[in-house]
């Protein structure tokens, strides 16, 4: 078996991280710093996307991006969580699967921060924004995942918290669960799958008693 998990709003609880980073981008340019609730609904998405739907304009984007990051890597690792039970989480799916990660962060501040949280030594592989062209919900991440996990098992999983991590699970023929401790609720989630969770412990525990 194999299961693949996504980082945030699934295993971790970067939001202060994120708002922070964003506003540090807004405030180098002179822009007003979005609400932090718009910017939370969008997390989840690739940076460069998240710039643009906020309002800046295409050839400022990768400016904004390159400031973001330099802050975030910064505080991330302070100001980073695990979520409930991720941890259990993570330990529980790796004595039943190969495990990887499938992120739309950035892959070398992902394993830094799960380096510093004790936790990659548990994944084969982690595929982050840089790894790949088309990011969730494309399939492109979750195949080139698999790809590197290369076995004969037969069943894969995806386990996320917003429909980009469902749409790209379906689109790669995997099966998924979402879960709601992240950043898109119940009722949302239940609109693509009928496979929904509290946490990313409660989706393994539904996973491996299958």
């Amino acid at each position: 078996m194999i299961i693949l998990f996504d980082l945030d709003g699934t295993l971790i609880d970067s939001t202060e991280a994120i708002l922070e980073s964003f506003s540090v981008a807004f405030k180098t340019f002179n822009s007003p710093v979005p609400d932090e609730d718009v910017i939370k609904a969008e997390i989840g998405h690739p940076l460069d996307v998240m710039f643009e739907t906020l309002g800046v304009e295409a050839s400022h984007v990768d400016a904004h991006v390159q400031a973001y990051k330099m802050h975030y890597r910064k505080i991330s690792c302070a100001k980073t969580v695990l979520l409930p039970d991720a941890r259990e989480a993570v330990k529980l799916a790796s004595k039943h699967a190969k495990l990887g990660v499938v992120t739309t962060k950035t892959a070398k501040y992902s394993i830094e921060l799960l380096e510093h949280m004790d936790l990659m030594k548990y994944f084969d592989v982690l595929v982050g924004r840089e790894d790949v062209e088309h990011p969730k919900p494309h399939p492109e991440p979750i195949l080139k995942a698999l790809f590197k996990l290369q076995t004969d098992k037969s069943k894969y999983w995806m386990i996320g918290d917003t429909p980009m991590d469902i749409l790209a699970a379906q689109a790669a023929n995997i099966d998924c669960v979402a879960v709601t401790c992240g950043y898109a609720d119940e009722a949302l989630l239940l609109t693509y799958t009928d496979n929904v969770s509290k946490t990313a412990l409660e989706a393994v525990k539904f996973i491996t008693l299958l």
